[in-house]
């Protein structure tokens, strides 16, 4: 391995992983995403591992993602941690556009998770997350929570999780019991910022995700949204180091966040993922660099909302 990817703690899972995750929604293939072919799968799975990534993110409704996984590099599956996701409809169509459904019974946790070992060719998972940010009511009154944290008993599950957002997570935190919490961040998008550090502080796992706030535009060839339209707002280039673009300079201001333990990242692309792996291994921003960028965000008209 070229380059040595930043370690750290998982909260109070105590699985150490990479500070660079790979997000494995990239190879779910159509109507959602791009067509991926089989071939194209084995070879970036199995970089991803090549490189030391350790911590892999899917989903029950990401396609052909878990079926890949299982195919491609179960068999080096002490090389890796497995995270997926429930409340995702087991044999639900899929849908060419909009958000997948999402249903938060026992039953549907049970199978989801269920479904998740046999395709990816397991016996256990380290993290499985509540999908699609269920308010902690749905998750008490429907019995998903006691259905999740069963599977864990049985061995099944190793951590639980939660995909979440404002304004639903301040009440996951106060729940404390929810071991990972997977949450959306990047200088481009500061929302969570105060939040990552709260869940954080009470022993929670951070997982970050949209940490490269997906791509800049110029960069990737994909049009996105104007969101990144901030970072000339912010004159964010002058603090760009030469031959850093705006992308490694994207990923690194996410590494930078003292509270964040690891950001997944998604590409079908072995050179994209090598370039990741190059900027994780240098590491957050120098400190008077990422404080310069967090104030000229400020001043642009982006700050992050410490109440939620």
């Amino acid at each position: 391995m070229a380059d040595q990817l930043p370690m750290t703690t998982l909260g109070k899972t105590g699985l150490e992983v990479t500070r660079l995750g790979f997000g494995a929604m990239e190879i779910r293939g159509v109507p959602r995403g791009r067509d991926v072919s089989a071939a194209q799968a084995e070879t970036i799975l199995n970089a991803v591992v090549d490189s030391g990534i350790n911590y892999i993110d899917t989903s029950v409704d990401y396609g052909l993602s878990e079926e890949f996984i299982g195919k491609y590099i179960s068999n080096r599956r002490d090389e890796y941690y497995l995270a997926s996701k429930c409340g995702c409809i087991v044999g639900a169509p899929v849908v060419p556009s909009g958000p997948s459904a999402h249903e938060f019974t026992p039953a549907i946790v049970v199978e989801g998770v269920e479904q998740s070992l046999r395709r990816m060719n397991t016996d256990y998972l380290d993290v499985v997350q509540f999908h699609s940010n269920p308010s902690q009511q749905v998750l008490d009154d429907d019995g998903a929570l006691d259905a999740l944290l069963q599977l864990k008993q049985q061995g099944k599950v190793r951590h639980i999780g939660i995909s979440n957002t404002l304004p639903n997570l301040p009440d996951h935190i106060a729940k404390n019991v929810f071991e990972v919490m997977q949450i959306p961040y990047s200088g481009l998008q500061r929302e969570h910022e105060e939040w990552i550090s709260a869940a954080a502080k009470t022993g929670v796992g951070t997982v970050i995700r949209g940490g490269v706030a997906k791509g800049n535009p110029v960069e990737s060839g994909v049009p996105r949204p104007d969101e990144w339209s901030l970072f000339d707002k912010a004159n964010l280039s002058d603090l760009i180091d030469e031959g850093e673009t705006r992308t490694s300079f994207m990923l690194r201001f996410t590494l930078s966040h003292p509270d964040m333990h690891t950001t997944i990242v998604g590409t079908i692309n072995p050179d994209h993922l090598a370039s990741n792996v190059a900027t994780a291994s240098r590491g957050p921003l120098p400190a008077d660099v990422y404080a310069a960028a967090k104030s000229r965000l400020a001043a642009a008209g982006e700050t992050p909302d410490p109440t939620g």
